[in-house]
């Protein structure tokens, strides 16, 4: 959740939407001036703000990008940042009650980040880690986060005879790259393990970048995600031993590693003052694969939407 001080917002907001006088310069060139222009615009307030999440990454429908949208664009647009920022608020997340379910709940809690001289950072998006290696426009880091897992009474119908899928602790190494700063295109791939849970890997691949639109009070981003999965994990959310078998009906199922999910995400972020904002995510899946296959899913195709309410110190 970067954000500027208010010094360093006024300027750098003032700087790009104040074109620099070219009377020379043919249309073609202020054309494509204006583009980058507009992008440059949407990429430093992008860097102001990350979108906090509510709750742990257990499975979503969101991208994993969108876990900590923003970030690296804002050493490429804002490197005179504060040595240590916090972010604060409360939000709510609409989501199905275990991943591949056509049912929805509702879930609440803080958002929380905190971020140390570009370094150190914990949050309810990224978990708690450190950025061990970077440059202007790429950065790889190491992460403790946490998993809820899934349980029986999450829908006490559909997984009646399943057992839990216990709590557990995640280690996640991520690396992101900025095309640059006039084509402000993301990229992110993401391994984690559970250590407990599942204990199994996921990579997580994905993209996204500013949307015309975006505004020094206003900024959204759009992109894709593609997941992929080892045995251990699919077995643990999408197979169905002899056991859980008898005990709830389903067929006997293994499930097999390779593609997990693909999906579409949006993410945007209002500011209604120097110090508030306001965020808000969407985004739509796919399961695929043996995923897609499996007896206890209900729905291959799911959606999550949520907003938060956050403080800027």
């Amino acid at each position: 959740m970067p954000l500027a001080t208010r010094t360093a917002y006024k300027k750098t907001s003032r700087t790009s939407l104040i074109p620099r006088r070219q009377p020379q310069a043919n249309p073609d060139h202020r054309r494509r001036g204006a583009r980058h222009a507009s992008l440059a615009v949407a990429a430093t307030v992008c860097a102001f703000a990350f979108t906090p999440r509510a709750h742990a990454q257990t499975p979503s429908p969101l991208g994993e990008w969108q876990y900590s949208a923003g970030i690296p664009l804002e050493k490429l647009y804002q490197p005179d940042r504060p040595d240590f920022e916090a972010r604060l608020g409360v939000g709510a997340t609409f989501e199905p009650r275990y991943d591949g379910s056509d049912r929805y709940h509702m879930m609440a809690g803080p958002s929380i980040d905190l971020r140390y001289k570009d370094t150190l950072f914990g949050s309810t998006g990224e978990g708690f880690g450190v950025n061990f290696l970077q440059g202007q426009n790429w950065r790889l880091s190491i992460a403790a986060a946490y998993d809820l897992g899934r349980r029986g009474n999450d829908d006490p119908t559909r997984l009646n005879g399943m057992g839990n899928i216990n709590p557990a602790p995640l280690m996640k190494i991520a690396g992101e790259y900025v095309i640059s700063k006039d084509f402000p295109l993301v990229f992110r791939g993401a391994f984690t393990r559970s250590f407990g849970g599942s204990n199994g890997w996921t990579a997580d691949f994905g993209a996204y970048m500013p949307l015309p639109g975006s505004s020094q009070h206003f900024y959204w981003f759009a992109g894709p995600s593609v997941t992929f999965a080892d045995s251990n994990y699919m077995q643990s959310w999408f197979g169905v031993t002899p056991q859980q078998s008898a005990a709830s009906g389903y067929r006997q199922y293994d499930a097999s590693p390779g593609l997990k999910s693909a999906g579409f995400g949006i993410t945007m972020v209002y500011f209604v003052n120097k110090h508030w904002f306001v965020s808000a995510d969407g985004a739509i899946k796919r399961l695929l694969g043996s995923a897609a296959h499996s007896p206890i899913i209900q729905t291959k195709t799911e959606g999550v939407c949520d907003v938060s309410i956050n403080y800027q110190f």
